[in-house]
């Protein structure tokens, strides 16, 4: 079974101070930082480019795991993997080839991931599954903050699973939306193995960030 892994989303942190956020988030035991590149167009909000995460690379020694809701997608591949992205991942429906959006994101030598939102299916990746690094399975529907946990979509991680093991494939199930101590169990004995959480992490108990995420971690 893979290591479970936390990705806390740097959109709860405090923007006025990300570079030391990120530093306490290395130091509380992240496993990686995830960071939620939103457009305005593909979803309903507006987030960071690829300057802001090229200052805030400096801060972190762990992967950068960013999360493209732009659209279309595939002209600012190459923009977030030199402001150094470590893994990128898009939405299928926000490129017209498929194929040749993982292709280039491989081309920069950087992983490569897929996200569905709560009401795509399995079916519209199986193809590829083979080709990417990491399925990000949406809890709430992407670009509105403040939603609770779908708890229908575990039905979806338990589909990727099982295709994972069928075809002895070697990809990881990521979750995130509305991830708290609660739901996080639940998503890890479903299969995932990386959680994305923000709220939770920065704000419950106090701030403590690597109780946090010792518990989000634990079964």
């Amino acid at each position: 079974m893979k290591k479970i892994q936390i990705s806390p989303s740097i959109l709860s942190a405090d923007f006025s101070q990300l570079g030391n956020e990120i530093k306490r988030l290395e130091k509380g035991g992240a496993d990686m930082i995830h960071v939620d590149v939103m457009d305005g167009h593909f979803v309903p909000n507006l987030t960071i480019g690829p300057p802001v995460i090229k200052s805030l690379k400096k801060y972190s020694s762990i992967l950068f795991d960013v999360h493209l809701m732009i659209s279309p997608v595939h002209k600012y591949i190459e923009a977030y993997a030199n402001a150094g992205a470590d893994i990128i991942t898009i939405h299928p429906e926000a490129t017209d080839n498929m194929d040749l959006s993982i292709s280039k994101i491989k081309e920069l030598n950087k992983k490569v991931g897929v996200s569905l939102n709560p009401q795509t299916k399995v079916d519209v990746i199986i193809d590829y599954l083979n080709k990417i690094d990491l399925v990000l399975i949406m809890s709430v529907n992407p670009g509105f903050g403040g939603q609770k946990f779908m708890p229908e979509v575990l039905t979806k991680i338990k589909e990727l699973k099982k295709l994972q093991n069928d075809k002895n494939l070697d990809f990881d199930i990521e979750i995130d939306g509305g991830i708290n101590f609660e739901n996080s169990k639940k998503a890890i004995e479903a299969g995932a193995n990386i959680l994305v959480s923000g709220t939770t992490i920065f704000k419950s108990n106090n701030g403590d960030i690597k109780k946090n995420i010792e518990l989000l971690k634990s079964k």
